[in-house]
């Protein structure tokens, strides 16, 4: 049921874990989630809606020293630390050797956008490359799929990691779903055969089941190497971004299929006077129908939408947020590569 992987040698004067994990997986099976859960705030969107996530996003938790947790040892399967690759560990558990304390470390969680087939447009072709490309130089990747299901776009993600020699957990998410645990453990036997995963970890990204866990073997497979940022940075985007991607994230949730693969938003300004932060965002939507309908009747649903975003705001930025949202008409812009562009999709 697991493959011990590779445990990283420790050079002398490093006493810190660092590297990149990549959570790839089909649309919808929780990965933003699991971030989100794992940096303790929301840096990347969410909805019941597949292809929520559009972009490449890092999100970054770095862990001082003294509060690291210890690392799951492969054979033993007990706490671990930054001298493990250095120690020859017994078979038996009485002559273990007393470790040092735990070591700092800095996780760089690569979030992508789900995998998937069909989608035609160039908008399709946009998400897939982001996320066939993140899980390229990796140090681990986290294999996220839903519970006891095995789609065939599961087998898709499945074939492009067989290609990428890395190391693989299996992360079996929303297990708090399933009524009948005894079902778990033949299909951990079954999905076991399809690859030569790391571990086979059941989780539920929602309530933080077994979450705790999946970071210690994360961490196990990382690299000793010197932190890559600051240990106060939780992500790589800025401010702007998040803003506009939490503008998306309200229309999302609040028109269901009507809308959400027909809509982008961009900020137009983005500015702080006299401890206010003012926002205008724009929306796109490819049809003068869509544009009356991100409206609403007399400006309902924009008003909703704009209250629910401003809201988040002010609780991630720490300020007081003027938002202003306006909607407008780009014909076509998903199925045209340099309108993606001029929109912010550029996975160069």
């Amino acid at each position: 049921m697991k493959n011990p992987g590779k445990n990283p040698t420790q050079p002398k004067n490093v006493a810190s874990r660092c590297g990149y994990a990549a959570i790839i997986g089909r649309p919808n099976v929780g990965k933003s989630t699991l971030l989100n859960h794992i940096l303790g705030q929301k840096i990347s969107i969410t909805s019941r809606r597949p292809q929520t996530t559009r972009h490449r996003i890092l999100g970054i938790k770095t862990t001082p020293e003294a509060a690291a947790p210890g690392v799951l040892n492969p054979s033993l399967r007990s706490p671990a630390t930054c001298m493990d690759a250095q120690v020859p560990w017994a078979q038996d558990a009485q002559e273990r050797p007393t470790l040092a304390h735990p070591c700092a470390s800095q996780v760089i969680y690569v979030d992508t956008p789900g995998l998937h087939r069909g989608g035609k447009r160039a908008m399709n072709r946009y998400m897939n490359r982001v996320a066939a490309s993140s899980i390229k130089d990796v140090d681990v990747a986290l294999f996220v799929v839903e519970g006891l299901r095995w789609t065939p776009e599961d087998q898709d993600v499945l074939e492009r990691l067989k290609k990428e020699n890395i190391p693989v957990i299996l992360v079996v998410n929303k297990v708090d779903k399933i009524t009948d645990k005894e079902t778990l453990l033949p299909h951990f036997q079954k999905v076991s055969g399809y690859m030569d995963f790391v571990q086979i970890i059941p989780i539920s990204a929602r309530h933080g089941t077994n979450v705790e866990a999946l970071e210690q073997e994360i961490l196990r497979l990382l690299p000793f190497a010197p932190h890559m940022y600051p240990e106060d940075q939780v992500t790589d985007r800025s401010e702007r971004f998040l803003a506009a991607e939490l503008v998306r994230e309200k229309l999302t949730r609040r028109l269901g299929q009507e809308v959400p693969h027909s809509l982008t938003v961009s900020i137009e300004q983005f500015s702080e006077e006299a401890g206010i932060t003012n926002i205008t965002a724009l929306i796109w939507v490819e049809k003068p129908g869509q544009k009356s309908i991100v409206i609403g009747k007399d400006g309902s649903v924009l008003k909703e939408v704009g209250t629910q975003a401003r809201q988040d705001m002010e609780r991630i930025f720490d300020n007081k947020v003027f938002l202003t949202l306006w909607v407008k008409v780009k014909e076509g812009w998903s199925e045209d590569e340099r309108a993606l562009r001029s929109l912010g999709y550029d996975d160069t």
